[in-house]
């Protein structure tokens, strides 16, 4: 039983990484297949942890198209510049960690829109945000989103598939070009984040080292619950977390909703 004050949380999770669950989605698209919206991280390697039922992520890179299988125990993870796409096999469940934490929440997902949508911040942005809350259109503006997203996804699976590489090259170029300005605020919240915290232990060594260790006086323990439960994710409905690094505040339109339901910082 825990007893007595919580303690505040001054610190993010271990390696400042992201957290959240995922149930994917069973819409089916055009292609036959029930599952989320394809898209690309461009600076953050994402893992999946399959906790139950099963499913797939289909991924898009220069290694060509993969259909990895996912079931209880298996953990999958994914660079950044893969696209991926999460597909419901029955009762998918999964727990996303996310490299960088914050950096989604301030735009680090791309999804896999047509060119010329791509080509339009604009019109990119619209077909990306969500209306906030979980209602109806909400739900019918995440399925519209996911259905945008395969529509470009099977073009550059089917290029790929007749060797042709060129496709796929040119939309991690896009998407490189549509987040481009939003690179020097990624940089103030790596800082903040990942870097910190990496920093942090090399001075804890430095204490060990010197034989001062008074940084272990502030040792403590940490608790919390998903704070919001079902949103829109990219993938599935999301479970998220209100922990400092963990699931920030939505830095942005367009890329993973508005700022509230529509957000996606774990890129699934």
């Amino acid at each position: 039983m825990v007893t007595g004050p919580e303690p505040r949380l001054p610190r993010p999770l271990p390696g400042a990484v992201g957290l959240s669950h995922l149930s994917a989605y069973d819409w089916e698209a055009a292609d036959g297949v029930c599952g989320g919206s394809p898209h690309l991280h461009l600076v953050c390697t994402e893992a999946y942890v399959v906790t139950g039922g099963r499913g797939a992520v289909q991924t898009l890179g220069p290694d060509g198209y993969r259909d990895i299988p996912l079931r209880p125990g298996t953990v999958a993870w994914f660079t950044p510049g893969t696209v991926h796409r999460m597909v419901q096999g029955g009762g998918l469940r999964v727990t996303v960690l996310m490299q960088n934490s914050g950096l989604p929440e301030a735009g680090d997902a791309v999804f896999t829109f047509p060119p010329e949508v791509l080509a339009d911040p604009e019109r990119y942005a619209a077909a990306a945000t969500l209306p906030p809350g979980t209602g109806p259109d909400a739900e019918a503006a995440a399925r519209r989103r996911r259905d945008l997203a395969v529509e470009g996804f099977l073009v550059l699976r089917e290029a790929l598939a007749a060797g042709d590489a060129g496709p796929c090259r040119d939309f991690q170029r896009a998407a490189a070009r549509l987040v481009r300005a939003k690179v020097p605020r990624w940089r103030e919240l790596w800082r903040a984040g990942a870097l910190a915290a990496a920093e942090r232990t090399g001075a804890q060594l430095d204490a060990l080292e010197t034989g001062e260790p008074d940084y272990l006086g502030d040792a403590t323990a940490y608790r919390a619950a998903p704070t919001r439960l079902g949103g829109f994710g990219m993938c599935g409905h999301r479970d998220e977390y209100a922990l400092p690094g963990t699931t920030l505040p939505y830095d942005g339109p367009g890329e993973h909703g508005s700022s509230g339901d529509g957000r996606e910082p774990a890129g699934s």
